[in-house]
């Protein structure tokens, strides 16, 4: 496990984060952990089922040294893109 350090907390929120903890019968730290949990949670939860197709394929390419893609050399410039009036 890991320690985490919180500096320059607003004593408001403080005070709700100690009442909260009071109400569930938890510590400060326990509740801390259960409300940053939680947040995560609904975060990941909102990500799109394209984007976690997407974050799955880069974990499996990331993992594969010898996957790289080879772009052909460009032989001439592109050209820009001219609007008739």
């Amino acid at each position: 496990m890991s320690t985490l350090t919180i500096r320059n907390l607003e004593p408001a929120i403080k005070t709700r984060l100690r009442v909260s903890a009071a109400i569930h019968g938890r510590s400060m730290e326990e509740e801390a952990r259960v409300i940053l949990g939680q947040a995560l949670q609904a975060q990941e939860e909102k990500i799109g089922m394209g984007s976690k197709i997407l974050q799955r394929r880069r974990a499996i390419f990331a993992e594969d040294e010898a996957a790289e893609l080879l772009l052909p050399e460009r032989r001439e410039m592109p050209r820009s893109v001219e609007f008739e009036p």
